[in-house]
């Protein structure tokens, strides 16, 4: 019998769709041994994850996942010109098995800051627009839990302007599009040495999102390594086989864990299932064997975040 785990998921406390204490219910019942928790920019629904895991017997690991300011690096001789992000290129940093720390929770707090900011201009640009919404609507639909573009998404559906959620994105709220506004992070070197500090280890989510050419990937993954990176994110539902692949003996030849994740957010997505990556390749438990950090959280304890 083959024991699940999944290391990067999200929950309404972001931009999922189940709550933290339902998510893990349903870890439970697809019969994953641990399950870690990685919304984006938050650590609110942590408390209640863990408190449910235990309640469930399976291991809980607290997690992160942190928007990153892309920007050139240069070290050892390395020319920056080759880090340039492609087109809708993104660069996320995980965060495992964090214990927060008041200057971690302070960084996040600046975060959420941030983000408010960046939802009250597009809100604006959609009154621009002519489109009528009003707060109130985005956090009825959130939930009450952190607003972000799926809501507003939503929220065009809701008011007929679009049909679904990937309509809305593709007219409206995609890169280059009228209610596209670039989200501001937190630099890398910052969020990985915070992720540290607090017990965790900083882990480079879906690296093909960067969009950096294969040719350039080892130097760019090297001088993230030189800063503070301890691990890869090599099997993701995203990436073709052959990528992931490649990304893990990329991560074996640098010396970095190499960590999956289905990156769940809701059970409407059909190629995002709890405690599988890749085309529905369910992630073994022996992929912690590796990692001695994580392997505490695999017995359900209340201590751990």
């Amino acid at each position: 019998m083959i024991v699940m785990i999944d290391l990067h998921t999200h929950s309404n406390a972001s931009d999922g769709d189940l709550s933290p204490a339902l998510l893990i219910q349903e870890a439970a019942k697809r019969g994953l041994r641990a399950v870690a928790l990685t919304d984006h920019d938050t650590v609110n629904g942590l408390e209640s994850a863990k408190a449910e895991a235990a309640a469930a017997g399976i291991g809980f690991i607290p997690g992160i996942e942190i928007n990153i300011n892309w920007k050139p690096l240069s070290d050892g001789g390395i020319s920056p010109e080759i880090y340039g992000l492609g087109p809708g290129g993104e660069f996320h940093l995980l965060g495992l098995g964090i214990r927060p720390s008041p200057a971690f929770l302070a960084a996040i707090g600046e975060l959420s800051r941030r983000r408010e900011e960046r939802n009250r201009e597009i809100l604006d640009r959609m009154r621009e627009l002519g489109i009528e919404a009003e707060w109130e609507d985005l956090l009825a639909l959130s939930g009450g839990h952190s607003v972000g573009r799926p809501h507003f998404a939503d929220l065009l559906v809701k008011l007929k302007i679009v049909k679904n959620r990937k309509l809305a994105f593709a007219r409206y709220l995609g890169a280059g599009k009228p209610l596209y506004v670039p989200k501001e992070g937190m630099e890398f070197e910052e969020a990985a040495a915070l992720i540290r500090e607090s017990c965790g280890f900083p882990v480079l989510a879906h690296p093909m999102s960067l969009y950096v050419a294969w040719g350039h990937l080892p130097d760019l993954i090297q001088a993230l390594k030189n800063r503070g990176l301890m691990g890869i994110e090599a099997w993701h539902p995203t990436a073709k086989a052959g990528a992931c692949r490649r990304l893990w003996q990329l991560a074996r030849s640098l010396g970095l864990y190499v960590t999956e994740g289905s990156d769940f957010h809701s059970a409407a997505l059909s190629d995002r299932k709890l405690g599988c990556s890749h085309k529905g390749r369910q992630i073994q438990d022996g992929v912690l064997d590796a990692i001695p950090e994580l392997l505490p959280f695999l017995t359900p304890v209340k201590d751990t975040v």
